[in-house]
Protein backbone atom coordinates (compact mmCIF):
# COMPACT_ATOMS: atom_id res chain seq x y z
CA UNK A 1 0.00 0.00 0.00
CA UNK A 2 1.27 3.21 -1.24
CA UNK A 3 1.58 5.87 1.62
CA UNK A 4 -0.22 9.27 0.14
CA UNK A 5 1.36 11.51 2.84
CA UNK A 6 4.93 10.19 2.78
CA UNK A 7 5.38 9.86 -1.33
CA UNK A 8 3.63 13.56 -1.72
CA UNK A 9 6.42 14.44 1.36
CA UNK A 10 8.80 13.39 -0.35
CA UNK A 11 8.68 14.80 -3.83
CA UNK A 12 8.01 18.06 -2.18
CA UNK A 13 11.66 17.20 -0.06
CA UNK A 14 13.47 16.80 -3.79
CA UNK A 15 12.30 19.61 -5.02
CA UNK A 16 12.79 21.98 -1.50
CA UNK A 17 16.68 20.38 -2.15
CA UNK A 18 17.00 21.32 -6.27
CA UNK A 19 15.24 24.75 -4.81
CA UNK A 20 18.28 25.40 -2.27
CA UNK A 21 20.76 24.26 -4.33
CA UNK A 22 20.05 26.95 -7.06
CA UNK A 23 19.75 29.30 -4.65
CA UNK A 24 23.25 29.02 -3.30
CA UNK A 25 24.72 28.51 -6.71
CA UNK A 26 22.89 31.20 -9.30
CA UNK A 27 22.79 30.21 -13.02
CA UNK A 28 23.50 26.35 -12.23
CA UNK A 29 20.28 24.10 -12.43
CA UNK A 30 19.34 21.06 -10.95
CA UNK A 31 16.23 20.41 -11.99
CA UNK A 32 15.77 16.66 -11.55
CA UNK A 33 15.33 14.99 -15.17
CA UNK A 34 15.49 11.99 -17.62
CA UNK A 35 14.63 8.43 -15.62
CA UNK A 36 14.11 10.33 -12.10
CA UNK A 37 11.34 12.45 -14.15
CA UNK A 38 9.62 9.70 -15.74
CA UNK A 39 9.90 7.57 -12.08
CA UNK A 40 8.50 10.35 -10.20
CA UNK A 41 5.56 11.15 -12.67
CA UNK A 42 4.63 7.18 -12.74
CA UNK A 43 4.63 6.91 -8.95
CA UNK A 44 2.45 10.00 -8.33
CA UNK A 45 0.08 9.22 -11.52
CA UNK A 46 0.08 5.77 -10.20
CA UNK A 47 -0.97 7.10 -6.30
CA UNK A 48 -3.24 10.11 -7.24
CA UNK A 49 -5.25 7.09 -10.10
CA UNK A 50 -4.95 4.01 -7.89
CA UNK A 51 -3.17 2.20 -10.75
CA UNK A 52 -0.81 -0.82 -10.70
CA UNK A 53 2.34 -0.20 -11.68
CA UNK A 54 4.30 -2.48 -14.13
CA UNK A 55 7.71 -2.88 -14.19
CA UNK A 56 10.16 -0.25 -14.92
CA UNK A 57 10.46 0.32 -18.81
CA UNK A 58 7.96 -2.01 -19.62
CA UNK A 59 7.14 -1.55 -23.28
CA UNK A 60 3.74 -0.58 -24.34
CA UNK A 61 2.29 0.90 -20.85
CA UNK A 62 3.41 1.45 -17.31
CA UNK A 63 0.61 0.55 -15.45
CA UNK A 64 -3.10 -0.91 -15.64
CA UNK A 65 -6.36 0.25 -13.97
CA UNK A 66 -8.25 -2.53 -11.82
CA UNK A 67 -10.36 -2.87 -15.00
CA UNK A 68 -7.56 -4.04 -17.21
CA UNK A 69 -6.77 -0.39 -19.14
CA UNK A 70 -3.28 0.03 -20.14
CA UNK A 71 -1.73 3.30 -19.23
CA UNK A 72 1.42 5.05 -20.74
CA UNK A 73 2.47 7.59 -18.29
CA UNK A 74 4.43 10.43 -19.49
CA UNK A 75 5.99 12.96 -16.88
CA UNK A 76 7.65 15.96 -18.28
CA UNK A 77 8.98 19.80 -17.23
CA UNK A 78 9.69 20.83 -20.26
CA UNK A 79 7.22 21.69 -23.65
CA UNK A 80 6.85 18.14 -25.06
CA UNK A 81 6.68 14.29 -24.63
CA UNK A 82 7.92 12.08 -26.87
CA UNK A 83 5.74 8.50 -27.80
CA UNK A 84 7.53 5.45 -29.16
CA UNK A 85 4.12 3.62 -30.16
CA UNK A 86 0.34 3.81 -30.00
CA UNK A 87 -0.84 3.40 -26.22
CA UNK A 88 -4.11 1.71 -25.22
CA UNK A 89 -4.69 5.22 -22.77
CA UNK A 90 -2.25 7.71 -22.09
CA UNK A 91 -1.73 10.11 -19.21
CA UNK A 92 0.76 12.86 -19.71
CA UNK A 93 1.58 15.24 -16.84
CA UNK A 94 3.77 17.84 -15.67
CA UNK A 95 6.09 18.52 -13.05
CA UNK A 96 5.87 21.79 -10.97
CA UNK A 97 8.43 22.38 -8.51
CA UNK A 98 6.51 22.49 -5.05
CA UNK A 99 6.03 18.65 -5.65
CA UNK A 100 2.93 18.43 -7.47
CA UNK A 101 1.83 17.80 -11.07
CA UNK A 102 -0.65 19.38 -13.41
CA UNK A 103 -2.63 16.97 -15.57
CA UNK A 104 -2.13 17.82 -19.62
CA UNK A 105 -4.02 14.96 -20.87
CA UNK A 106 -5.79 11.96 -19.69
CA UNK A 107 -7.49 10.42 -22.97
CA UNK A 108 -6.97 7.74 -25.09
CA UNK A 109 -4.06 6.83 -26.71
CA UNK A 110 -5.84 6.83 -30.54
CA UNK A 111 -6.12 10.25 -30.35
CA UNK A 112 -2.38 11.28 -29.71
CA UNK A 113 -1.31 9.26 -32.67
CA UNK A 114 -4.01 10.60 -34.90
CA UNK A 115 -1.54 13.92 -34.84
CA UNK A 116 1.81 11.54 -35.94
CA UNK A 117 -0.43 10.21 -38.60
CA UNK A 118 1.46 10.56 -42.19
CA UNK A 119 4.91 12.08 -40.59
CA UNK A 120 7.66 10.13 -41.14
CA UNK A 121 9.25 7.80 -38.09
CA UNK A 122 11.56 10.56 -36.49
CA UNK A 123 15.46 8.93 -35.96
CA UNK A 124 15.60 8.42 -32.78
CA UNK A 125 12.12 6.35 -33.37
CA UNK A 126 9.83 9.19 -31.14
CA UNK A 127 7.53 11.33 -32.38
CA UNK A 128 6.86 14.58 -30.56
CA UNK A 129 4.20 16.31 -29.24
CA UNK A 130 3.69 19.88 -27.60
CA UNK A 131 2.15 19.94 -23.79
CA UNK A 132 -0.36 22.94 -25.96
CA UNK A 133 -1.27 20.39 -28.79
CA UNK A 134 -2.30 17.51 -25.66
CA UNK A 135 -3.65 20.49 -23.77
CA UNK A 136 -6.45 20.75 -26.50
CA UNK A 137 -6.99 17.16 -27.21
CA UNK A 138 -7.56 17.40 -23.62
CA UNK A 139 -10.43 19.88 -24.20
CA UNK A 140 -12.37 17.42 -26.73
CA UNK A 141 -13.07 14.81 -24.50
CA UNK A 142 -15.49 14.13 -21.87
CA UNK A 143 -15.23 12.76 -18.41
CA UNK A 144 -15.97 8.54 -19.84
CA UNK A 145 -12.93 8.98 -21.34
CA UNK A 146 -10.53 9.59 -18.67
CA UNK A 147 -9.25 7.55 -15.82
CA UNK A 148 -10.62 9.17 -12.58
CA UNK A 149 -8.68 10.44 -9.83
CA UNK A 150 -9.10 8.42 -6.11
CA UNK A 151 -6.66 10.66 -4.17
Amino acid sequence: MINHHKLQTLVKQLYATVNELEAMFPGRHFTPDGHMVGSLGECLVADVYDLELMTASNKGHDAVTSSGLKVEIKATQSKTVAFRSEPEHAIVIRLTRDGTFEEIYNGPGALIWACFRGKPLPANGQYQISLSRLRELNRQLDDTKRVPRVS
